[in-house]
C-alpha cells in the first residue's frame, strides 16, 4: 500500500503531536518494534495493524495522537515515511528529495517543504521504495528506476554518484481521472479549443501530445480518451500504468525489467507488436522515449486510425527532432522518421507547465510539401488564453473541423 490514498493523512500533518514526547532515537526504536510485532502478517500492514501493534506493546495513546503516531508509523514502515502526506495530496505530482531537503510540484513550479532528511534516513527510505518495486539500490547499484505497487514512479541516485546527498524522486500517479470539462475549468484548455480535441477524437485523427516532464500530458492525453465512443477498444501501452481514462473498454499492456538474472524484460516495442493483434479500435503509447517510435509510427500507417502518444519536448517545433533522435535508437533514418511521422500524426498538442499550471500552448501539424517535411503551427494559446489562428489552420480546418 506504498503511498496509498485511501490511508487517512490527518494526523501526518502534526509531526510535534506524533513525536511530541519522543526523541529521534526513541521514535526509531518504537517503528523497530512495531515492525518487528507485524512480521507475521500474510498482507501488507494497514494503520489499523499498527493500532493493534501498538497496544500489544502497551503503548497505546488515547484520542486523535493515537492515530497520528500510528499513522506516521505505517507510513515509516509501508509508505512513504515523512514525505507521505504528499501522496495523499491530489495536488501533487512529483516528491523530490535532495540530500536533506524535500521539495514538491503541485503545477506551478518545484516548492520546498519545511521535511528535512538526514543521510541515513534518506537512504533507507530510498533502498526501501526500492525493494517494495522489486529493485536493488545499494553501493553496487547506486542508481535504480522502479514502479512501486500503487504505481508510483521512483528514480533514486545514492552519493558518491550524487554529489548532494541521497537523490529520491517520485512521480505520483492521479487515478481519478480529470474530464475534458474539468481540464477547462481549470484553465488548462483554453474553451475555444475544447471543440477542436473534441473534433479531432470523433474523426479519429492519430493524436501526439508533446511537453516538457510535469507539464500534463499524461492527464489531458487520458481526458481526451474519456471521450471515444464506449464500443471502442483501447489498447494503452506503457513502462508503469499511468493513463486511467474514464472509459468501459480499456486494455493496459505494462512493460517489464529483466530480473536479477537479467532475463524476463518485455519492452514497449514488443507490446506494441502485441497490441496490432488485440483487435484495438485505438492503440495508444504512454510515452515514446526509445527505439518504440518505429512500431508506434508503423501501426499508425497501417489502418490503425485514432492512435495516440507522448513524447518530451520543449516545443512543438522541436518534435520532429524528438522522433529523429528516438528514431536513430531503431536504426531509422532521419528522412524515414520524418516520412512515416507525416504519414501517421495528424495532429501534436503541445502543453507547457507556467506559472500559471499546466496549459496547452500549441495544436500544430507536420506537413510534407515535397520532400520536405516540418512542423506548422495550426493555433497558439497566449496569456489569458487568447487563441491564434497559425499558418497551417486553414487546411487544418478544413480536414479535420468541418
Amino acid at each position: 500500500p506504498i503511498g496509498s490514498r485511501s490511508v487517512p493523512s490527518a494526523g501526518l500533518h502534526s509531526t510535534s503531536l506524533i513525536w511530541q514526547d519522543m526523541n529521534d532515537h526513541s521514535a526509531a526504536a518504537l517503528v523497530d518494534r512495531v515492525r518487528r510485532d507485524l512480521v507475521g502478517l500474510d498482507q501488507e500492514p494497514t494503520v489499523g495493524d499498527v493500532v493493534n501493534a501498538l497496544a500489544d506493546l502497551g503503548l497505546s495513546v488515547a484520542g486523535p495522537t493515537l492515530l497520528a503516531r500510528a499513522e506516521r508509523i505505517w507510513a515509516e514502515i509501508a509508505g512513504l515515511g515523512p514525505l507521505q502526506p504528499f501522496a495523499v495530496d491530489g495536488d501533487v505530482t512529483d516528491i523530490l528529495v535532495v540530500g536533506e531537503t524535500a521539495w514538491v510540484d503541485r503545477g506551478q513550479g518545484l516548492q520546498l517543504t519545511d521535511v528535512r532528511l538526514t543521510e541515513q534516513a534518506a537512504r533507507a527510505l530510498a533502498v526501501r521504495l526500492a525493494a517494495a518495486g522489486g529493485r536493488r539500490l545499494d553501493d553496487a547499484m547506486p542508481i535504480v528506476d522502479a514502479r512501486l505497487p500503487d504505481g508510483i514512479r521512483l528514480h533514486a541516485v545514492l552519493p558518491p554518484i550524487s554529489s548532494d546527498g541521497v537523490l529520491i524522486n517520485l512521480r505520483i500517479p492521479h487515478f481519478a481521472a480529470l474530464t475534458m470539462a474539468d481540464l477547462v475549468a481549470n484553465g488548462t484548455v483554453p474553451p475555444h479549443i475544447r471543440p477542436i480535441l473534441m473534433a479531432l477524437i470523433a474523426r479519429r485523427a492519430n493524436l501526439l501530445i508533446s511537453g516538457a516532464t510535469g507539464s500534463g500530458k499524461t492527464t489531458l492525453l487520458a481526458a481526451l480518451l474519456g471521450l471515444v465512443e464506449p464500443d471502442e477498444r483501447i489498447v494503452c501501452i506503457e513502462e508503469a500504468t499511468e493513463l486511467a481514462p474514464d472509459h468501459p473498454h480499456v486494455v493496459h499492456l505494462q512493460a517489464r525489467r529483466p530480473n536479477v538474472e537479467g532475463v524476463g524484460a518485455v519492452n514497449l516495442a514488443e507490446l506494441v507488436v502485441a497490441a496490432l493483434r488485440m483487435r484495438p479500435d485505438r492503440i495508444v503509447v504512454g510515452e515514446c522515449r526509445g527505439g518504440e517510435v518505429r512500431e508506434m509510427l508503423t501501426a499508425l500507417n497501417t489502418g490503425h486510425s485514432g492512435g495516440a502518444a507522448t513524447v518530451h519536448a520543449n516545443s512543438a517545433a522541436d518534435v520532429l527532432a524528438r522522433l529523429e533522435a528516438l528514431g536513430a535508437l531503431a536504426e531509422m533514418s532521419h528522412a524515414a522518421v520524418r516520412h512515416h511521422a507525416a504519414a501517421a500524426i495528424n495532429a501534436i498538442v503541445h502543453l507547457a507547465g507556467t506559472t500559471d499550471g499546466r496549459r496547452l500552448v500549441e495544436i500544430a501539424t507536420i506537413r510534407r510539401r515535397g520532400d520536405d517535411v516540418g512542423v506548422e503551427t495550426v493555433v497558439t494559446v497566449g496569456s489569458e488564453g487568447k487563441v491564434t489562428p497559425g499558418p497551417g489552420w486553414a487546411e487544418f480546418n478544413q480536414m479535420w473541423l468541418t
